[in-house]
């Protein structure tokens, strides 16, 4: 049932009748679980995805994300029902749907390019199977205007903008907390082409946020405002880091320092560390950046360029760690805890933990292994590293990322294992107390050595 011009109170009722189908593009961490979310509460869910075996398994009632919490019960609840489907078929998806929305990825590489293919292909298909009344939502993360711009793709069918609806309403979601974000955790951020599209879109996301939904003056606004959520912390993240690098010229402890400043109501200084990566926070400055015309955004393009470096000062700080200790770079065993951008999580999608690996391997000509708790053997290998989840013969640690794992180490088993006792930590993970006391040399980004041991020893 189409509901481009219900009001947002009958949209709500023939949703959860199952009188609406509803298709999803992008099967991926946040896609699936949105479309297992809409059939849950009586949609008919469509989910377009490339991947056959992402496809195969929805329609067997098998969640890909095991690791997702809450979502393997519903996607097996969907299939039961036969309110769950997927296929690789875009231009049948969209000639059976009421709703699309569009959840593929758009990302930037560190240089600020841009890839909008998958993007601009789902806009081809849906072009194919659009029909008056229906409304087109994307929720990918978009440079602002980018959604309005799709019109003119959507508009090379029969059917002209007004007659179908298009909207913004941009995924605010975690990974490991998605299906809490999109229900309960946040209000929803809507712009539209039209106020009638603006009643339909927000009536169906009130149909499972329970935060309700904000509405925005149009869509170019609700583009922004997620954007500006990224922008926001990658600048915090580059203060963060410069005030730690800062801290451990005058060695002082920088973490006493945050958590002291942050008592105060308006401070909200975030932490310090090896960098950042992932599809969101590195990407998204270079959204304003490429679309500004005369504003320069010296700040947004400096802090890429902070966050940028930080891997390059964590590899520095393990030279002096092993200079330290009498050995070279060249030739030592080097062990990097984490490859996943963040912490409790896989992803590792401009990882930090990929650019401190490379630089050792390829400029120090050191002996490189990752371990990762999230990853196998085999994903590591597949980017051309080595995978090791022991600690013999190693002459440094690495701490990249902050999964809960690399807190509970057990250092007094590390110790009789490594061959030269060297930690850097560049997530703060390890209480140094502990690794001193067992004559590891602990070294933390942003913290002098002269904090724990004498440089000089």
């Amino acid at each position: 049932m189409k509901i481009l011009g219900l009001s947002r109170k009958k949209v709500k009722e023939v949703i959860e009748n199952g009188k609406v189908t509803i298709a999803v593009y992008g099967l991926g961490r946040i896609g699936l679980p949105l479309a297992a979310i809409f059939s849950y509460h009586g949609a008919h869910v469509i989910g377009v995805d490339i991947k056959d075996d992402t496809v195969d398994k929805i329609n067997k009632g098998i969640n890909p994300y095991e690791d997702e919490p809450g979502l393997s019960g519903l996607i097996e609840k969907g299939f039961r029902t036969k309110r769950l489907e997927a296929t690789t078929n875009g231009i049948e998806a969209a000639k059976r749907s009421d709703v699309m929305i569009i959840v593929v990825p758009v990302v930037a590489d560190k240089d600020g390019n841009i890839k909008m293919d998958p993007l601009l292909d789902v806009a081809k298909k849906i072009t194919e199977g659009l029909e008056r009344g229906d409304i087109i939502i994307t929720e990918t993360t978009l440079p602002p205007g980018t959604t309005e711009s799709l019109a003119s793709i959507f508009d090379k069918s029969e059917i002209k903008l007004g007659e179908y609806g298009l909207a913004h309403a941009p995924e605010r979601t975690m990974v490991g907390r998605i299906i809490r974000d999109i229900t309960s955790e946040y209000p929803k951020i809507v712009g539209a082409d039209s106020p009638k599209t603006l009643e339909a879109v927000v009536g169906l996301y009130e149909t499972i946020n329970k935060k309700g939904v904000i509405a925005v003056s149009n869509i170019k606004t609700a583009e922004a405002v997620k954007v500006f959520e990224g922008v926001y912390r990658d600048v915090n993240i580059a203060l963060a880091n410069q005030l730690a690098l800062w801290a451990e010229e005058q060695e002082l402890d920088v973490y006493e320092i945050i958590n002291a400043a942050n008592t105060q109501p308006y401070s909200h200084i975030h932490k310090p560390g090896a960098g950042v990566g992932g599809h969101c926070i590195p990407v998204y400055p270079w959204f304003l950046i490429n679309t500004a015309k005369r504003t320069k955004l010296e700040l947004i393009r400096l802090a890429r360029e902070i966050n940028n470096n930080m891997p390059h000062r964590v590899v520095e700080l393990v030279v002096k760690a092993l200079n330290h200790r009498g050995r070279s770079v060249k030739g030592s065993n080097i062990l990097v805890l984490g490859l996943a951008f963040r912490g409790n999580t896989k992803g590792h999608y401009l990882s930090p933990a990929l650019d401190i690996a490379k630089e050792l391997k390829d400029n120090w000509e050191a002996n490189v292994f990752v371990y990762d708790p999230y990853y196998d053997p085999s994903d590591v290998e597949e980017l051309n590293l080595k995978w090791k989840n022991d600690y013999k013969d190693i002459d440094a640690i690495v701490i990249v990322t902050d999964h809960k794992e690399f807190q509970e180490l057990d250092l007094e088993r590390i110790s009789e294992d490594v061959r030269t006792k060297i930690i850097v930590d560049a997530r703060n993970m390890i209480k140094p107390e502990k690794a001193l006391k067992l004559g590891f040399d602990y070294w933390l980004l942003g913290n002098s050595p002269k904090l724990y041991y004498s440089i000089n020893q």
